[in-house]
């Protein structure tokens, strides 16, 4: 089973990405969402998150806004938060990956938006990244609620830049030039990904060494 890695940096249009491979047919893990879940009330990081940051949940629930008053300016925070998350993450990633397999697939999207930055993409087998110009980019952030420019600032200068993810691609997907583009470079992406080795399904001990390549990137990471 070929694993495609689905990235792109805040607002370039990667959920869209996702939600035209669905269409397809094709099976999208999303990252979000799974830490979403994970943070909801009986979500398995909530309780782990409240006994890391008190008063950071509500009625079972993580208050992201709180949380991200705590984290946001402060590495060492975020990065005791990311020693909660990403094990997590990771699991509900490979239990995906399993079902996938049982349901004999060729070909799964895992959607992760920093999978550049915490060495994720060593367990895909194809890199695509969405990208569109920085000015719309600009203009879909700041029509998000609760942004602003000096919030998109700072989030900005914590990821990977545009044009160094663009270079680590195999397929840069735009998503500034119309739907129709877009949908283009996905097929490119299918494409591509069905000629290529399943190299990280079944996993094996080089998977497991992944994983804990991820964990120490997290530690010593200051920030995404």
């Amino acid at each position: 089973m070929v694993i495609i890695g689905l990235t792109g940096s805040i607002a370039m249009g990667k959920s869209t990405a996702a939600r035209m491979f669905r269409r397809m047919g094709i099976l999208v893990h999303d990252s979000d969402a799974t830490v979403h879940r994970l943070q909801a009330r009986g979500g398995g990081a909530a309780p782990l998150i409240e006994q890391a940051f008190p008063g950071s949940t509500v009625d079972g629930a993580v208050d992201r806004s709180v949380l991200a008053r705590r984290v946001f300016s402060n590495p060492a925070a975020l990065q005791r938060l990311e020693r909660i998350l990403h094990p997590l993450v990771f699991k509900a990633s490979e239990a995906f990956l399993k079902q996938a397999a049982l349901q004999r697939r060729r070909v799964v999207v895992v959607d992760v938006p920093l999978l550049l930055e915490t060495g994720g993409h060593m367990g895909v087998d194809l890199i695509a990244v969405v990208s569109a110009p920085a000015f719309i980019q600009r203009q879909r952030a700041l029509r998000r609620p609760g942004m602003t420019a000096e919030r998109l600032a700072r989030l900005l200068v914590l990821q990977m830049p545009d044009a160094k993810k663009r270079l680590r691609a195999d397929i840069v997907v735009p998503s500034g030039l119309g739907e129709a583009a877009t949908w283009r470079s996905l097929r490119k992406v299918v494409r591509e990904a069905l000629k290529r080795p399943a190299r990280h399904w079944p996993p094996d001990r080089q998977r497991r060494r992944l994983y804990r390549f991820r964990k120490s990137n997290a530690r010593n990471r200051p920030g995404h």
